[in-house]
């Protein structure tokens, strides 16, 4: 049977394509003459590309015909193919339009892994020319594949078999090296699209980078795009997506990494265009997330940040998935599997939500507690990877997880930390913020992040040491003024002092806000801190410092209202 696009075509024009299966071609050639005048011919009569597929045999098993431009790769089945090995076929089609060996024609090289891939010359009669491409073993000028100069079909005197076991053997090595240098987690290449009010590319790839360090991801590409707007389908411009599919696929990688959310409709449409794993920036948080919950509490949420970002992605697959209803009335499609999956969704939800809220009746109960024992609670908070754990160790001397990763800590710790006069002060260290928080995120972990509404005083913790620290105060800003923690009277505090830094920024920040500079990891730099958390808890009388008095003025109102003064500070 022939397949394609057959519409349109003659009984006698079908008749003769099938007949092409009846060719046989030398196992040691790379393509019979006959074989390809004959394509080359009926390929100029009907003005449409023809394909076939060839054995190792010699034999032709498929017969494909497209338009004028396109063709598409016959479905073949479970052949051959691994690491290291070919397809075991060769697909050879013709061109009618000039364009011997299209994009599409070196993806599916690619993407199939084909001995070969050969565009022949549509035309009536004579030796017709031919386009040759393979993978190779080795990347030449960024290519995995080699395409050789045009010849005439009587031309490519090779002997096929002695050549394909040469080339396979060394594709057989190189994969063994590559897996020997191969890292633990899957390869990926981060792309995103900057339009029009979006984020700096510098800043997001930057980030990007930490998060897929963070989940296990081996980043192995970048790519950029700037465009007015997204694509409503692909993200990227259709051809930009074929390059970026291309490149994925001589870097053998397994996923596309997108800095931006995308929608349900945009994830479709690149899962299909690509056939690789698309995952865009909440999934990859999520995953993060979903690493790091060791707790009961930190599951519970991030299985409700998960469940309430795929409801709107389930899509169904077809018809033949519902199921009928019985009884009058009743007859014909009931519930189709999509809304099957999407009830189980919803009712999943319902019952995290449902058990969160109990977990966060029994925070209350432990807040009500601390109340009535007039303990001080004092919150930390800052953006992802800025040093809060290390900073509630070094000051209680703890031993809270805390490493070089974001969002290590999910779940709320409280430590005591002791002032002389028998005074306590609890220390709340929270989930750190990141710029654009998914909503999902946001609302699932707000029973957590309700623990800060019960602080008197919020220290921020700034990693001074961060290129994008202005952007990660206004993301911190923007995410407690969503939860209403406006109010409450802040310490800025400068961290990683220790490490290279912006000495103006820094200088800007400590004079005009009081700011104080430490690092977490070294117990002697934070006696200023102690000094001011006590100054502002246990005022021995009214006549403080113009300092101490500053600090209790100041609040994240403030924060907001003049950062926009610091963004020169950055040049």
């Amino acid at each position: 049977m022939v397949t394609g696009r057959i519409l349109g075509l003659k009984p006698a024009d079908l008749k003769a394509l099938d007949k092409l299966k009846t060719q046989r071609i030398d196992p040691d050639e790379v393509m019979g003459r006959s074989l390809a005048d004959r394509m080359a011919s009926l390929s100029a009569e009907l003005n449409r590309r023809i394909g076939v597929l060839i054995d190792r045999r010699g034999r032709v098993t498929d017969v494909a015909v497209g338009d004028a431009s396109r063709i598409w790769v016959p479905e073949f089945g479970r052949v051959r193919a691994g690491s290291g090995r070919l397809r075991g076929l060769r697909w050879v089609i013709t061109h009618v339009t000039g364009e011997a060996l299209t994009r599409d024609d070196l993806t599916d090289l690619l993407r199939l892994r084909f001995d070969m891939v050969l565009s022949i010359e549509a035309q009536t009669e004579g030796d017709a020319e031919v386009h040759v491409a393979h993978l190779r073993a080795k990347k030449v000028a960024d290519h995995k594949y080699e395409i050789w100069k045009p010849q005439r079909i009587s031309q490519l005197k090779i002997d096929f078999q002695e050549w394909i076991e040469e080339l396979e053997n060394d594709l057989s090595r190189s994969a063994k090296s590559e897996r020997t240098k191969a890292s633990d987690g899957p390869r990926a290449i981060l792309a995103y699209v900057q339009n029009f009010g979006a984020r700096d590319s510098e800043a997001v790839f930057r980030e990007m980078k930490e998060l897929a360090r963070t989940a296990g991801v081996e980043v192995v590409g970048e790519e950029l795009q700037k465009r007015q707007k997204l694509d409503p389908n692909y993200v990227f411009g259709r051809g930009r997506m074929e390059d970026l599919v291309i490149q994925a696929l001589e870097m053998d990688v397994e996923m596309i990494v997108f800095g931006q959310e995308l929608s349900p409709a945009q994830m479709r449409g690149l899962s299909k265009a690509t056939e690789l794993k698309i995952i865009d920036r909440t999934q990859l948080i999520l995953d993060i997330f979903a690493q790091h919950a060791k707790t009961r509490e930190g599951k519970l949420q991030v299985e409700l940040a998960q469940m309430r970002y795929l409801l709107p992605r389930l899509q169904g697959r077809h018809t033949a998935l519902s199921r009928l209803a019985g009884g009058i009335g009743g007859r014909g499609p009931g519930e189709t599997k999509l809304e099957i999956d999407r009830r189980r969704v919803n009712q999943r939800i319902h019952l995290l939500d449902q058990r969160i809220e109990q977990l966060a009746k029994q925070r209350l109960t432990q807040r009500r507690k601390r109340q009535r024992n007039k303990v001080p609670v004092v919150g930390i908070v800052g953006y992802t990877n800025a040093g809060k754990s290390t900073l509630l160790n070094t000051l209680t001397g703890s031993e809270v997880i805390a490493e070089n990763q974001l969002f290590a800590t999910l779940d709320p710790t409280t430590r005591r930390l002791r002032f002389p006069e028998e005074r306590e002060v609890v220390l709340a260290d929270t989930v750190g913020f990141i710029q654009d928080l998914p909503p999902d995120l946001v609302r699932a972990f707000r029973a957590t992040l309700e623990e800060l509404s019960e602080s008197q005083l919020l220290i921020h913790v700034v990693d001074i040491s961060d290129p994008d620290a202005m952007e990660q105060i206004s993301a911190v800003t923007e995410t407690l003024d969503e939860l209403e923690l406006s109010d409450i009277p802040v310490v800025p505090v400068l961290n990683k002092v220790d490490q290279p830094h912006d000495n103006i920024l820094r200088s800007a920040l400590r004079h005009r806000y009081n700011a104080v500079c430490v690092s977490a990891t070294q117990s002697e730099t934070l006696r200023p801190l102690i000094g001011k958390i006590g100054e502002q808890l246990f005022p021995d009388n009214d006549e403080q410092d113009e300092g101490a008095e500053e600090i209790r003025r100041f609040s994240w109102k403030d924060w907001k209202k003049r950062r926009e003064e610091w963004s020169p500070l950055q040049d």
